[in-house]
């Protein structure tokens, strides 16, 4: 290539004319960084990392003090009928049956039951109790050993049919619930590939074509694992954000390659030569891929403002799946486009269908992934062009209606309803939750003191006992433990409410305001609640900045890269109503409840508290990558000459096809997620399969070309006091090569 260049087109340019070290270096990278980083070993946060305000303080304590890590669990017995007491032979009967069966397994100690001199909790009624104890050992591998403890369990409900007798507890949610949800994303990760494939098959008939984008996109995740065992060791990440790397990751990696994949088909389909379609395919999706790759590391970036360490790990693992898939589109792709050239076509797919129809059925250019333009979006086209005030006016008033809901959206934290499915687990935590309120979810008080087991201290943690409970807003159960040092003790105590509503969260104001200086001055609440109210007010605080960080650099690239006021602002504004429909259709569906026969769950009225800013960074990201796709070469195509209307179909046509396959890949991976048996990530799926199909089809094909032409030239307004903004090259600067020789031309590929 000869005259200017841009970074992407000096990349691929190298890449293609050194292929082979390329390729070799990609190898060695991906396998240095997978081996050293499975050495190296990746760091999970600890418990108090991912609290925020005064749980994190109380959390941190705890950490520290040296506690034993151990694993409760509960036996409840309750009556059926609502005849049999505890007073009762039979019920005291099924008590001591517990006890014996479960000591018996000799994984139990510290048996109570309500008839002990320190007796466990029964309702007013006498009608329920509990059998509380812990597993034996390190309670962070107690799910290991639960198992004869539920078979114990089990056998005495079936000597007693008459009351109930069911399990729950840390131990046994770990074993029936997390290997419940283990297996529901390694079905979502194992459904991803073939689903991504399939599509990409249907796409391009083209066996190499399908294959080579999901092999660059899992050897960039493969490669960002490594590299994040390095980096979480400076900020530990929390266990999910592995999913999230592997969610965005296959997203953006695929994208990124059908965009070089299909510019360089268009190329050869045109009759250039293979050297010279792999040249201009580096300097314009190159640098789309380049552009689009900065604008989603900003996005994910503004996580960490949020201050919590969750969505800071999630935000350190994202940026390097999505940096680690820049590198490899810009150096890799081009290598492999070199060495396979036009093998990458070999249609085998359409080869099959055309030999078993006996040649009656042939491969249809509908989406014009074959290198030509798509007649669908053609057909779309010609009247949004037409009649642009009307396609704004009805496409835009769709989506302001669908935003609507978003105004009543409210959050929530994640509960034992969000566990959708027949879990027996779950009903028994239910039932427990409603015989003695506020035992699920107790509050906890952590308190410091040179000895917390003085009599003048006990009286202390009496006294806040006493207040407490003169509330009316806490309850039995009330525990107190002491780790070795006798420096910290943990006091649990039951509160009012779910634990997850108003009266619950006011229960925790009340301990904090006033319960606590009172009688524990200088000790800190922590508990599920008390974590997310905590939680909820630090993204109050901080959703503002983060916000204002995502949507000012975006603004910033987008006019650096296309030199035009207007095009910035719009992107802004057309991403931010994609967005905003997306949160109406979640709005719609899980907290109204719209579908939950269809799609198989039961609404909690909520929307997880930390999905809304999730989906937000998420989605700005990844519709930023179809937006600087379509622009760039929209904006390609009016620096060569074309007018603007003429410019704006040439370049939603010629990229139609590729956005609409990217786009149906990202729809069915993330609608897999909707099948998995947390409510949470049920609403993470839909909202971002919605979202996406939104912004491709909506967005893409109808606003965006409809208020361009209705701009017209004001497309590129650039005040003059921004002049000094660099002049990026959107196309291919270098001169049209030599004439090829017979040997060298290639037919076209249709």
């Amino acid at each position: 290539m000869r005259g200017r260049r841009n970074i992407a087109a000096a990349i691929g340019g190298w890449s293609a004319r050194h292929r082979w070290a390329a390729l070799l270096i990609w190898i060695a990278f991906v396998a240095l960084a997978t081996v050293a980083g499975n050495a190296a070993g990746t760091v999970e946060m600890r418990g108090y990392e991912s609290a925020n305000g005064d749980s994190r303080q109380a959390e941190q304590i705890l950490d520290g003090a040296g506690f034993k890590n151990v694993a409760g669990e509960i036996v409840l017995v309750q009556s059926r009928t609502g005849t049999l007491t505890i007073a009762d032979p039979a019920f005291r009967r099924a008590v001591e049956d517990v006890r014996k069966a479960v000591e018996a397994t000799g994984q139990v100690e510290h048996v109570r039951t309500p008839y002990d001199k320190e007796p466990s909790p029964v309702t007013q009624d006498r009608r329920t109790t509990l059998v509380q104890f812990d597993m034996k050992g390190d309670g962070g591998t107690a799910e290991e050993r639960i198992q004869p403890v539920l078979d114990a369990v089990a056998r005495v409900q079936g000597a007693h049919p008459d009351l109930r007798v069911e399990e729950a507890g840390s131990a046994s949610a770990d074993k029936l619930i997390g290997e419940a949800i283990d297996k529901d994303f390694v079905r979502a990760e194992q459904l991803s590939l073939p689903i991504t494939i399939g599509i990409l098959l249907a796409a391009f008939g083209a066996l190499l074509a399908a294959i080579v984008p999901v092999a660059l996109a899992m050897t960039a995740i493969f490669a960002a694992t490594g590299l994040l065992a390095f980096t979480s060791h400076l900020l530990h990440v929390d266990s999910a954000t592995s999913n999230v790397m592997l969610l965005i990751g296959l997203a953006v990696g695929v994208d990124y390659s059908l965009f070089y994949i299909m510019r360089e088909r268009e190329e050869r389909a045109r009759g250039r030569s293979k050297k010279r379609a792999i040249e201009i395919a580096a300097a314009t999706s190159g640098r789309a891929v380049l552009i689009s790759g900065i604008t989603v590391i900003v996005a994910m970036a503004g996580m960490f403002l949020t201050g919590n360490g969750v969505f800071m790990g999630f935000a350190e693992g994202t940026i390097l799946v999505v940096l680690t898939a820049v590198v490899g589109s810009l150096t890799v792709l081009p290598a492999l486009l070199s060495l396979i050239g036009d093998r990458i076509d070999a249609r085998l797919v359409h080869g099959v269908v055309r030999v078993v129809t006996g040649g009656r059925v042939t491969w249809r250019r509908i989406l014009g992934v074959r290198g030509g333009e798509s007649r669908v979006w053609g057909a779309v086209m010609r009247p949004v062009l037409r009649h642009p005030l009307v396609s704004v006016l009805l496409a835009g008033g769709l989506l302001v209606g669908l935003a609507i809901p978003a105004f009543q959206l409210k959050t929530g934290t994640q509960t034992i309803d969000d566990l959708q499915g027949d879990y027996q687990i779950a009903e028994t935590f239910k039932r427990i939750d409603k015989a003695f309120p506020g035992g699920n979810e107790p509050a906890v008080v952590v308190v410091e003191a040179a000895d917390v087991t003085t009599p003048a201290f006990t009286a202390k943690i009496e006294d806040f006992k006493r207040r407490a409970l003169a509330t009316g807003e806490a309850n039995e159960p009330f525990a107190v433990a002491v780790n070795p040092a006798k420096t910290v003790a943990k006091i649990s105590i039951g509160i009012k409410g779910t634990g997850a509503d108003e009266v619950s969260e006011h229960a925790i104001r009340t301990l904090r305001d006033e319960v606590v200086p009172a009688a524990l001055p200088g000790a800190h609440v922590t508990g599920n609640t008390a974590g997310s109210m905590d939680f909820n007010e630090q993204l109050g605080r901080r959703i503002p900045l983060v916000f204002a960080f995502v949507l000012l650099l975006a603004f910033v690239l987008l006019l650096v890269s296309f030199r035009s006021l207007v095009v910035a602002v719009k992107a802004i504004a057309l991403n931010l109503l994609s967005v905003a429909a997306a949160y109406g259709v979640l709005v719609l569906v899980f907290q109204k409840g719209y579908g939950e026969s269809l799609l198989g769950f039961h609404s909690t009225g909520a929307i997880t508290n930390w999905l809304p800013l999730f989906l937000f960074v998420i989605l700005f990201g990844l519709s930023m990558d179809y937006h600087v796709f379509i622009l760039s070469r929209i904006r390609e195509a009016y620096d060569k000459g074309m007018s603007t209307e003429d410019a704006v179909a040439f370049g939603i046509r010629s990229t139609a096809a590729v956005v609409t396959s990217a786009a149906l890949i990202m729809v069915a991976v993330f609608s897999t997620f909707a099948t998995l048996s947390l409510l949470t990530f049920m609403q993470m799926g839909i909202g971002l399969a919605v979202a996406v199909l939104i912004d491709a089809t909506i967005v893409r094909a109808v606003l965006l070309p409809a208020t361009m032409k209705l701009l017209g030239d004001w497309n590129w307004y650039l005040p003059r006091w921004l002049g000094w903004l660099p002049r990026l090259s959107h196309g291919d600067d270098a001169a049209e090569e030599a004439p090829e020789t017979p040997e060298e031309r290639v037919p076209a590929l249709v």
